[in-house]
This record gives structure tokens, sequence and C-alpha cells, in this order.
């Protein structure tokens, strides 16, 4: 089977960005490793938010879904599409304010979708997700990775597991991007990735 790596940028900086940079040595260490294909999805330029239309067609059954409905959820559609069809999941995602960027929770909001990436079972939610590995790579401005007021890693490893993604792993970009040169960054990157094999 054709390993695939989805790659989410969601820092508003394109230059100068630790989590860009630090996450895109881990797509390429992974590519290389698994000789994996790579899609990616940048949320700098932002991400529509679900609203009423989208909420309507989402419970609406797909038999009976109208044209304009289908037309509301076809961004979704791509973006659990990605999802779906990729065995490794890396999300670059900076703190802001204590938590996620708005437009990684854009993202989720698009594809967290009951019978679509969970269902709700007799025995609680499940996630159809299963099977994948994904990376967090989050850095912050001095918000202790896994503290009491570090709300975004810990909400991100929540997420993953409730669509199934049980298997992630979470690098801390501020301590790689310290690193001495590049070269201690890609042998760190190296060893996160090997260890995980």
């Amino acid at each position: 089977m054709k390993n695939h790596i989805l790659h989410i940028n969601a820092s508003a900086r394109i230059e100068g960005s630790v989590t860009r940079d630090i996450s895109s040595q881990l797509v390429n260490q992974l590519q290389h490793q698994y000789d994996a294909d790579i899609v990616s999805r940048d949320l700098a330029d932002g991400l529509a938010f679900i609203d009423e239309n989208w909420i309507g067609a989402n419970f609406t059954d797909p038999a009976e879904r109208s044209d304009q409905q289908k037309e509301a959820l076809s961004l979704s559609d791509s973006l659990v599409a990605e999802l779906e069809n990729s065995t490794h999941i890396v999300i670059a995602a900076p703190i802001y304010n204590f938590s996620v960027p708005a437009s990684l929770k854009a993202w989720i909001d698009q594809v967290a979708r009951a019978r679509v990436t969970f269902r709700y079972t007799e025995n609680g939610p499940e996630g159809l997700l299963k099977g994948k590995k994904a990376y967090l790579v989050v850095a912050s401005g001095g918000v202790p990775l896994g503290s009491e007021v570090d709300y975004a890693s810990t909400y991100l490893r929540h997420v993953l597991g409730f669509l199934g993604i049980e298997d992630v792993t979470l690098v801390n970009a501020n301590e790689l991007g310290q690193a001495a040169n590049e070269a201690e960054i890609r042998e760190q990157i190296a060893a996160i990735v090997g260890g995980e094999s």
C-alpha cells in the first residue's frame, strides 16, 4: 500500500515560521523513509467557517441532498478525502493566545463530521479514521507544551483521537528550533521518525 503524507500548515507567518520549517523537515524525512506522496494544505489564507447551510447539508441524508447542499459540503468533502487517503498526518501549529489558530479550528470543523469521520454508537462515539499516524509540530512564544495552559496540543490530540487517530507524536518545535545547527535538527527529526517506525 502506498503511503501518503498530509502536511497541514496553520501558521499565519510564511517567512520565519518555526513550525513551517520544522514540519517541512519532518515531512521530508517521512517521505524519504516511507517513499510517500505528499499533499500540502496551507491554511495561512484562512478557511471557510461552517454555517447554517453547511450544517443543514451535513445532516441531510446524502441521497437527498440538493445541488446547493452538495456545493456547501464540497470543500469539506475534499478535506475529508485528504485525511482518509493519508497514512501520515503532519500538523504544524503555532499556539496563538493559548490555543490553535482560527484557521486550524475551521479545518477541524470541516473534517469532524458525524457518520463520515466519526459515528455515535451505543458505547459512545467512535472515530472512523483508524490506522493513521499523526505528528503535531507545535511552537509557542512561551506557553510550555503539555502545561495546564497549553490548550493547543492537548486539544489537537483529543480531536484526532475522537476521529480515530490515536497514534500521535508531539514534536516540540521550540526546542528543535533552538538546535545548534541544521545537521542537529535533521538528526533529532530522524530520531523521532525512526523511533516511531
